[in-house]
Formats: C-alpha cells, structure tokens, sequence
C-alpha cells in the first residue's frame, strides 16, 4: 500500500496517520460504515495515535502490544466505553495486518474488561397487549401508528430496519403485506423476518387506507412505508414520540424506547421455546453470545413467578 506525500506546510503527517486515512477510507467506500460509525472510529483512534505519537511512536511497526494495553488501562471511562475504544483500537490493527503493513496484530492478546450484565428492558406480554390496544381509530396517522408498533412487536426488527422499508421490501404480488419479509441490518446486512397475522392486517390497513391520504399532494412520493404526517419519510424522532404516546395512554411509566419492543420479542418468543440459534437468526446478531442475555431475561422470569407462585418456594 502506498504512502501518500506529506501535506504542504504545517507538520508533516506521521505513518500512523496516513494509515489512519486509509483505513477511515476503506471503512467509508469498501465496507459502508454510517456516518456515525465513522465518526466514532476516527475519535477512538485520533486519541489511540496521540498517545502513541506522544511516546516517540510514529510508525506501525513500532507498536507493541504493551503499548495498547497501557492506553486502555489508561481511560478513564466506564467499561462498555473502554470496551468500544478497544474494539476500535483492535480493528485498525487487524487492518494494518491485512494490507501487510505490519506481520503480526499486536493487540491478539489485549482482553478487553469485563462487562456488566445489563438485562433488556422488556414489557410483559401482557404489556405489550394494553400497549398496543391504546392504538385505535381510522384516522391515517392511527393506522400509521398501529402499523408501526405492531411491525415491531411481531418482527423485532431495530427502529432503523423498520424505517428503511419500501413499500416494494413489503407488498407482494397480491399488494397485499408478505408473510417474511427482507430487512437490512447493521452493516447492511440482509435476513428474512416473519410478520405475523396481527401486524399484517394493520400494515394492509395502513397502506391501503392510511398512507395514500399522507403521502398525497407531495411533488415526489417518498417510496418508504412509513412516512409522516406531511408525507416524507418517518424519522426516529417521531417514530418514538409515537411510542411514548401510547405509552402514556396504557399507563406505562418506566422509560420505553422502540428497541423496548425488540427486547420484548426476544424475550418473549425465548420464552416460548424457540430455541436461541433461531432468535439470533431473528435478531440479525452476528454473534450468539449477544443473544443469551435474553435467555437470562427468561430464567429470571421464571424464577420470580415460581417464588410467588409455588407454596414452598421461600
């Protein structure tokens, strides 16, 4: 790989940073990262090449793994956000070994620190039920509102999936809403949700009934499913404003968040056998592990209900 030119006046760049940009680069066009994604690498890593650049070390090479573990164990911040910085850190290096910059990743050995369990926030089935029932009436932005929880319920698909659909991604030949449909995840990756009997109906009833009358009048349609009250796409903003909404009508007091939703499908379809290898498949997670902190939801659960149930439990 080449190294491009140092800039004209000012400090010349170091290795380190000419890699840096190469590989924000490579994040950009090879792998399509977001925008976010790309900004939080380029902090994580600025702060990583500073430290470095501060101990005399400009060049790829001249990094040890003793020199990472010394700049985690440096941070000062909580561990999920030390976990990132070092993810971060570790992707770069991984990097600079596939373009053969360097032989060896010296982070291998560099763990990241332990993680505190932190259980999804789920409702109860029950919950979920009284939620979705405070969502009535014929009006368009109803039937939008339904929709939209219901998809999200009977999918668990993340906010974000469930905004980037067309209307094409949902209507089969019969325009009528498919039974599994093609969502795309992070990284842009693809895989097949099924949708229930429930949220069928209410996305039928929507498009058909709902979402001409929004969309109407506007020069170019937007060709999202769900759209706004002006007819442009839904944004997150109002996608959880819908939620609150109905929060508050069924009396739900703790904090919901559309992800609420997704948490509640895996702990509930967790709970009702489906076994973790397909949640995950459901889920769209790359790793399993991040799909059994639900069966902890599930065993939690159980233990709470058998302790107030069963006569000799306590």
């Amino acid at each position: 790989m080449s190294i491009g030119s140092s800039e004209s006046g000012g400090k010349p760049r170091s290795e380190l940073e000419r890699y840096l940009e190469h590989y924000v680069r490579y994040l950009t066009l090879e792998r399509g990262r977001s925008r976010n994604t790309i900004a939080a690498y380029t902090r994580d890593l600025q702060a990583y090449l500073n430290y470095l650049q501060a101990k005399g070390i400009e060049k790829p090479e001249g990094i040890e793994s003793s020199h990472v573990e010394a700049f985690v164990h440096g941070l000062d911040s909580a561990a999920t956000t030390v976990a990132r910085k070092l993810s971060s850190i570790k992707n770069f290096h991984r990097y600079l070994v596939e373009e053969k910059v360097v032989a060896d990743d010296v982070t291998s050995s560099v763990a990241p620190p332990a993680l505190p369990a932190r259980l999804p926030k789920a409702l109860s089935v029950s919950e979920v039920n009284t939620l979705l029932e405070t969502v009535v009436g014929d009006d368009p932005p109803a039937l939008r509102d339904r929709a939209l929880l219901e998809f999200l319920y009977a999918t668990g698909a993340r906010i974000s999936e469930a905004l980037s659909l067309t209307v094409d991604d949902v209507l089969g030949e019969d325009l009528r809403c498919r039974e599994a449909l093609r969502v795309r995840g992070k990284g842009n990756k693809e895989r097949i949700v099924p949708v229930g009997s429930y949220a069928r109906t209410a996305l039928d009833a929507y498009l058909t009934r709902s979402r001409p009358s929004l969309v109407s009048g506007r020069g170019k349609p937007t060709p999202m499913v769900f759209v706004g009250n002006r007819g442009g796409a839904l944004s997150r903003q109002n996608a959880w404003l819908i939620l609150q909404r109905a929060a508050e009508r069924a009396h739900l007091t703790q904090a919901l968040s559309p992800h609420t939703l997704r948490h509640s499908f895996a702990t509930h379809v967790l709970a009702g056998g489906a076994d973790i290898r397909v949640v995950q498949e459901l889920l769209g997670h790359s790793s399993v592990s991040t799909t059994q902190i639900y069966t902890k939801v599930t065993i939690d659960t159980l233990r709470e209900v058998y302790q107030t149930s069963h006569p000799r439990a306590r």
